[in-house]
């Protein structure tokens, strides 16, 4: 008799990328733009790649993001036309999908935040237990999109967007008492919201990989 196979943490997490945002402040779509040449959206793909089983992108069809993903062999999960726009609806398709394909919870990640780390996302997920979901603070800030979430969220959240109720993330993880996780590392979540910041956060994470000086 073969060996039973030990369950992972990727066996019980799919993944998520929120990259259907419009990006007016960066002029252009993030989702593409490079990173030490490596676009915005692999660079959360390959995070969330070390914790999940199976990682889809939430973006509008025809858009670069959309194209990225499906050249990758990645699901591309287009909002629900009847719910109200912002970044929940993102999050409503992904925890559909991810309750259709049998999974307990979804890590969701934007699409413009390269600086996050399998180990962030690990520290999230142990600090979920059995509560309903968990996110990051760093520096008296929250970062309600980069979270994990149990899928069964989805169904009121579904209705409420049905409705035309979209919340603010932090009201929505206030009222479902999802977790905050503290980390003293205030620029593992920063967003990369135009050029100068994209800049910025090269620079930033050149200088983490560089050895120390002798």
């Amino acid at each position: 008799m073969p060996p039973t196979k030990k369950a992972t943490l990727r066996d019980g997490f799919a993944g998520l990328v929120l990259a259907g945002g419009r990006s007016r402040r960066f002029g252009a779509e993030k989702a593409v733009a490079l990173l030490g040449g490596m676009p915005l959206l692999a660079c959360s793909l390959q995070a969330l790649d070390s914790c999940c089983a199976e990682v889809a992108v939430s973006a509008a069809p025809g858009s670069g993001a959309a194209k990225l993903a499906l050249a990758d062999g990645r699901t591309v999960l287009p909002d629900d036309p009847s719910h109200a726009a912002g970044p929940l609806a993102g999050l409503a398709a992904g925890l559909t999908w991810a309750a259709a394909a049998g999974f307990d919870a979804l890590i969701t990640m934007t699409c413009d935040t390269p600086a996050v780390r399998a180990e962030h996302l690990a520290r999230l997920v142990e600090a979920l237990g059995e509560g309903t979901a968990a996110y990051p603070t760093s520096a008296d800030r929250r970062h309600g999109l980069c979270a994990v979430w149990r899928v069964s969220n989805g169904p009121a959240l579904r209705s409420r967007l049905a409705q035309g109720d979209h919340p603010a993330v932090g009201a929505l993880l206030d009222e479902i008492g999802a977790r905050a996780v503290d980390f003293s590392d205030e620029h593992a979540f920063a967003n990369v919201n135009t050029l100068a910041d994209l800049a910025a956060v090269a620079e930033a994470l050149s200088a983490r990989d560089r050895p120390e000086s002798l």
